[in-house]
């Protein structure tokens, strides 16, 4: 399976229906830039969209696989060949799909990061001198355990979105 190869194959299918990326992707329900990264090889449609790109094209998903119409005596061969690909292509564990999610949530919520460091700055060393009281300080890791509880959970909700139930 060869993503590059499937992707082109889609782009020729869409044009020989006569559709725009953008008029295939308000029929199948994904943006025209999910179309686009399909057709360049750069992200492999879902099974879900498979199946539904199957349907669109009157093709099967093992051609889709596969970048290309098979005859008969081919089609056989090529279907072990995708579902080998497609086993071997699964080999990240949980926990290193996990690792990857976490790290793109934490990248693209960089500035929520930096507003909690303030936050816990601004209460570590604004807040005992507003209210007069040396002890406010003392609140500081109880406001750093709150704020790291609110983006650890919101962080695992994207993980776990992402992890399971993977759509453009």
């Amino acid at each position: 399976m060869d993503q590059v190869k499937t992707g082109k194959f889609i782009a020729e299918l869409r044009k020989q229906n006569g559709l725009t990326q953008e008029q295939l992707g308000e029929r199948i329900g994904v943006t025209n830039k999910t179309i686009s990264r399909w057709e360049t090889g750069s992200y492999m449609p879902s099974i879900d969209m498979l199946e539904v790109l199957a349907k669109t094209f009157n093709v099967s998903i093992n051609e889709l696989l596969a970048g290309e119409v098979l005859d008969d005596k081919s089609f056989r061969r090529k279907a072990d060949e995708n579902v080998m690909k497609i086993a071997r292509s699964e080999m990240f564990s949980n926990k290193e799909k996990s690792d990857y999610w976490k790290k793109k949530w934490r990248k693209e919520h960089i500035a929520e990061f930096v507003i909690s460091a303030v936050i816990a700055l601004a209460f570590l060393i604004v807040a005992p001198i507003i209210f007069e009281e040396p002890i406010m300080s003392a609140f500081t890791p109880v406001v750093v355990l709150i704020e790291y509880i609110v983006l650890n959970n919101r962080m695992m909700g994207y993980v776990e979105k992402h992890m399971y139930d993977y759509e453009e």
